[in-house]
């Protein structure tokens, strides 16, 4: 299945920095005082939040936890592990 270029890039943006987010988050499990780090995860935080919506807006819906009219629908498209990142999305 092939995907566009921009969604791709968008949907790796998004994989990257909630990586990064998870590995802050275990730093700071143990060094809660490093202010340095939670200034770091509070931006990735907002910066996860405006890619979401950015993506969610143009494409699709990227979670569960949404609204939906009857019949039961939340993704029109292919799920992201559907995606075969290391050939261009095809």
């Amino acid at each position: 299945m092939k995907i566009e270029r921009e969604r791709l890039e968008l949907l790796k943006e998004i994989m990257a920095i909630d990586f990064s987010l998870l590995e802050l988050n275990l730093y700071l499990d143990t060094h809660p005082y490093d202010q340095r780090a939670l200034a770091l995860h509070n931006g990735y935080v907002n910066k996860s939040k405006m890619l979401k919506e950015v993506y969610e807006e143009k494409y699709d819906l990227l979670t569960h936890k949404h609204v939906s009219d009857c019949p039961w629908e939340w993704i029109k498209n292919p799920w992201p592990w559907e995606i075969d990142y290391e050939m261009g999305g095809k």
